[in-house]
């Protein structure tokens, strides 16, 4: 009973980390192109368009890319306690192809099967066309608003809060800060539109983007769900080590590694 009772609490939980990783929601495999100086005076629909447009040109722009992830789940609650961490090599190929190494694993299988190996196959999934254009973050999948401009090392970012047009489960609510020169997203702090499960009461979605060169990058997301049952589940993935390759420049890989705390 203990282990249907987990499996049924981590099948929750996957459902909330394919949204993390959905296409429109991570645009990770986006190369982030230097724009003129951002502004604190642009409207929404200014600040949209601009984001949208750039958001096009940086599909564009990749070609490939590779990068070292550490996946780490923990789960405190009732009726017990598991965690376990996997590091992975992806590999993303324009436009849609996606391809996972798994170089080590720890801690629970029940983990590692249900959740860690589930979540690299639906992210391939996600990545195709069909269902990437349904998760985009654009005007036909959210409304927008422009609620604050927040200074930053970088030169200022515009804050949105976003909505979806259809609620889901592959959507989400909440804010996205937009840097006002490059105009990519860098940090998410959001929830499910639609709750992932019956068993899951709450749900916390957080990313944050770094500069790699002439690159906006995933360095840090993290999910909370909180249980029904009264357990905490925490999902964390960190990127580092990354190798890409811009359509733009010469076919010559650049490499840098952002590097994160470990949580």
């Amino acid at each position: 009973m203990t282990v249907v009772r987990i499996t049924r609490v981590l099948t929750a939980l996957l459902a909330l980390v394919t949204l993390l990783t959905a296409p429109g929601f991570l645009g990770a495999d986006s190369a982030a192109q230097t724009s003129s100086t951002g502004s604190a005076g642009l409207s929404t629909d200014q600040v949209v368009e601009n984001l949208v447009r750039k958001n096009e040109e940086r599909a564009q722009a990749l070609l490939h890319s590779e990068a070292t992830r550490v996946y780490r789940l923990v789960y405190r609650g009732f009726p017990g306690e598991r965690e376990a961490e996997m590091t992975v090599e992806a590999t993303f190929d324009r436009p849609s192809s996606k391809e996972f190494k798994i170089v080590s694993q720890t801690g629970s299988k029940l983990i590692q099967e249900r959740v860690f190996k589930k979540l690299l196959q639906s992210e391939k999934e996600a990545a195709q066309p069909a269902m990437s254009a349904r998760t985009q973050l654009n005007r036909d999948n959210y409304t927008f608003a422009l609620v604050g401009y927040e200074a930053s090392p970088t030169g200022g970012q515009y804050v949105l809060r976003v909505s979806p047009k259809s609620v889901s489960k592959y959507v989400y609510r909440g804010k996205v800060w937009v840097d006002a020169t490059d105009f990519a997203v860098t940090r998410i702090e959001a929830e499910p539109a639609q709750n992932p499960s019956f068993w899951t009461k709450k749900s916390e979605i957080h990313h944050e983007y770094k500069k790699v060169q002439a690159f906006w990058l995933p360095f840090r997301n993290e999910s909370v769900s909180y249980i029904r049952l009264g357990g905490r589940a925490t999902l964390t993935i960190e990127y580092k080590d990354y190798r890409v390759i811009d359509a733009r420049q010469s076919d010559a890989p650049t490499v840098s590694s952002p590097r994160g705390s470990s949580h």
